[in-house]
């Protein structure tokens, strides 16, 4: 059973609920709303959340029925987790209207004075002589607060920044420390496949990438073609790697010895995506055949150890012929 399941009580049945993306963070959730129709078209909402009014977009807008969502809260999140996006199936709030132009005039101008707040935080920091690095600020659109994301080697004293900031701006002030993937999120466009950056388009969960996964997928390792916006592993090199692994499995290993329809040798190549192995011969002739077309006749062995038992066989057979034949008279 979905740990994450939530089920709906009888009061939540009579309610509609809206899948909207919010924050400078993207994040997801569930809105209630009272919208007797859906626009099939890019629709941004006012949203209201435990912060105050902010500023969201409907996602999947061709996915409702009579104003619900077709799927349910629990299919949702099974799909998002599947996904490797982060994704609460509780309801975050509501949806207060539809954004008008106004709304979005006043978005910019919030943009524009969020630019000015990081900067001035970014004075704050240097007088106050603080081992903190601020990235970002994000004027909430009701104008509840201002969350300031920051990062920072471990933890930090900000409790007299954040008084200041409050005395500057007359408002509430949240700092938020994140790390080198989370400051991609905020600022990276476009990585080399040309596509915008996973995690900043939908990629809310970021699971530990390795370079075992570089190895196994063959790619480059050059840390500098393998490395992302972050500076990290690719979070790409995740995705296939389950794939690469299943398909490793079923070939045999680097010196297994195997018996072709050209004779016995060993495996000295594989590859993984064709599932073909190059098969050396005892007589040093190289051969490509699929694993299909092979039988595995002995265990792994390295170069060495297939020179030394000939060399072992070639003993054997000379230590007969040299044995004295008994005389049968």
């Amino acid at each position: 059973m979905n740990q994450n399941f939530v089920p709906k009580t009888k009061e939540e049945k009579n309610k509609k609920y809206m899948l909207v993306s919010y924050s400078n963070m993207n994040l997801l959730g569930f809105f209630e709303h009272n919208e007797t129709n859906i626009p099939r078209l890019f629709t941004r909402v006012v949203v209201k959340t435990d912060k105050g009014l902010e500023l969201g977009q409907i996602v999947g807008s061709f996915a409702y029925r009579a104003g619900n969502f077709k799927l349910s809260r629990d299919q949702v999140t099974q799909y998002f987790q599947t996904s490797d996006i982060e994704f609460d199936p509780r309801p975050v709030g509501k949806v207060i209207r539809q954004a008008t132009a106004a709304d979005l005039s006043e978005e910019r101008h919030l943009k524009a004075s969020a630019a000015e707040e990081a900067l001035c935080c970014r004075r704050f920091v240097e007088e106050m002589n603080l081992p903190m690095k601020i990235v970002d600020a994000e004027h909430i659109f009701g104008g509840e607060r201002i969350i300031f994301y920051f990062m920072a080697d471990g933890r930090v004293d900000f409790r007299e920044l954040v008084k200041k900031l409050g005395q500057e701006y007359q408002t509430r002030i949240e700092m938020r420390q994140i790390g080198s993937r989370d400051e991609a999120l905020l600022f990276a466009d476009c990585e080399i496949c040309g596509q915008q950056c996973c995690c900043q388009r939908y990629l809310k969960t970021l699971k530990p990438v390795n370079m075992r996964m570089a190895k196994t997928q063959k790619a480059t390792l050059d840390p500098a073609k393998i490395s992302g916006y972050c500076g990290r592993l690719k979070c790409c090199l995740r995705y296939e790697d389950q794939t690469y692994t299943e398909l490793k499995n079923l070939l045999p290993q680097k010196g297994t010895i195997v018996k072709t329809s050209s004779g016995k040798g060993r495996v000295i190549d594989t590859q993984i995506l064709t599932q073909m192995v190059v098969v050396e011969h005892d007589e040093g002739t190289k051969v490509a055949v699929s694993v299909d077309e092979i039988e595995i006749i002995g265990p792994a062995q390295t170069k060495q150890q297939q020179n030394d038992a000939v060399d072992n066989n070639n003993n054997i057979n000379l230590d007969h012929e040299n044995k004295p034949q008994m005389d049968n008279h």
